[in-house]
């Protein structure tokens, strides 16, 4: 029987190419696997298509976007992960759905090899690798452009040559990847950190500059997800697309990085996360309202674990599932509303409540009315200052 080999295919010029450029160098037929993670464009079926028409023997292709919503993004949402206090992950978390479908195809289609387009330079053939690796061992892995050769002119030259059905003289000095949970943008000029981006680099966010009205937003959580956007019940992935166009109207979003890959190497990236920033900002909010002092200085930590365990491409990792069990405990009670005012690129939390909140406005209060007992202070002060004094006596009598 020939071996088969499954391919990540996006439909674009490099994946298309890579189907035959695999066949040629390895024997091997190629099953090409297309995952809809909210990327938008064209149809799964068109994608179906090309991949047939460019000599793949077999195409898989899956609408993953709201089990890419549920499972992926709001686990990030609960996590309030930005990698360099930045970046929401966007590439990060798409990786490991589309693993699992790239081994499911493989089960199903008998491949023994499973190929992706990315690089030797990047962070995703990390993140692809070691994703299949954690749910397919017995899986071997194959990067066309790292481990065959295949550079974009060859490509192009391949794809002409064999007269394949996709659009070669399209010229597009940028690499972009995106999904649901935003939109990253790099190479071409960008390379030079001094160049400011320009405004063909955006497309999920308008220019904050020239924004409309200020547009208010009340978003309900329930148990750390969102639930309702102004009172309308709303699915994870009906409040990213929904919160992708408001608050990408007033320029939300956008992030301008130099950023510390995996491999070790620093790289400017532009991203684009009109939505998912805007959730992040009123979940912290709705945290700082429900989730007790200790606890969410702890969650602090744990976020930025989980968050660099994410990037380095470890969401398989036992570490992780260990670190979401505490951040799921911290969620029981982040739950109420959060209004919110988006205009000119900034997403301002306006108002918070929650019925199970811990802000006591009896105990806040400086009016009449007002239940804290302010004779219980000096005592406090006295015992918990008590270590540096006795301290601070020390170093007194050691110095003289």
């Amino acid at each position: 029987m020939t071996e088969r080999i499954v391919l990540a295919y996006s439909g674009g010029l490099d994946t298309s190419v890579a189907i035959g450029w695999i066949a040629e160098a390895t024997g091997a037929e190629v099953v090409a696997v297309a995952v809809d993670v909210g990327q938008g464009g064209e149809s799964l079926e068109t994608i179906r298509q090309r991949a047939l028409g460019c000599g793949a023997v077999e195409a898989y292709v899956a609408d993953a976007r709201d089990e890419f919503a549920n499972e992926y993004c709001m686990p990030t949402l609960r996590a309030n992960a930005l990698y360099m206090d930045s970046y929401p992950l966007v590439s990060a978390i798409s990786r490991p759905v589309i693993v699992k479908h790239l081994v499911a195809a493989a089960r199903e289609f008998g491949a023994s090899t499973v190929a992706h387009g990315c690089t030797g330079k990047g962070n995703d053939q990390v993140r692809f690798e070691v994703g299949i690796q954690t749910l397919g061992p017995d899986l071997k892995c194959i990067a066309p452009v790292r481990d065959l050769a295949l550079t974009r002119d060859k490509a192009i030259a391949f794809a002409e040559e064999k007269g394949l059905p996709i659009e070669t003289t399209k010229k597009n000095p940028f690499s972009i990847d995106q999904n649901v949970w935003g939109r990253a943008v790099e190479t071409g000029f960008l390379e030079d950190i001094w160049n400011g981006p320009t405004k063909d680099v955006y497309d999920y966010t308008d220019s904050p500059e020239f924004s409309p009205a200020a547009d208010e937003v009340v978003i309900s959580f329930r148990e750390g997800i969102p639930v309702a956007i102004d009172g309308h019940a709303v699915t994870p992935l009906q409040a990213i697309e929904e919160l992708n166009r408001r608050a990408g109207a007033q320029g939300v979003g956008r992030i301008d990085i130099v950023e510390d890959r995996l491999v070790g190497i620093k790289s400017r990236e532009i991203y684009e996360a009109p939505g998912a920033m805007a959730l992040i900002t009123a979940h912290r909010e709705l945290e700082n309202v429900t989730v007790e002092r200790e606890q969410a200085r702890f969650k602090k930590t744990v976020d930025q674990r989980w968050t660099e365990l994410v990037y380095d491409g470890q969401w398989f990792s036992p570490l992780k599932r260990s670190l979401e069990t505490f951040i799921d405990d911290t969620q029981r009670y982040v739950s109420g509303d959060v209004r919110m005012e988006l205009h000119g690129g900034r997403a301002t939390v306006t108002g918070r409540r929650s019925d199970v909140g811990l802000y006591d406005f009896n105990l806040a209060t400086y009016d009449t009315g007002d239940t804290f007992d302010q004779s219980m202070a000096r005592g406090f002060i006295e015992i918990f200052g008590l270590s540096s004094k006795v301290a601070s006596g020390r170093d007194q009598r050691a110095g003289s």
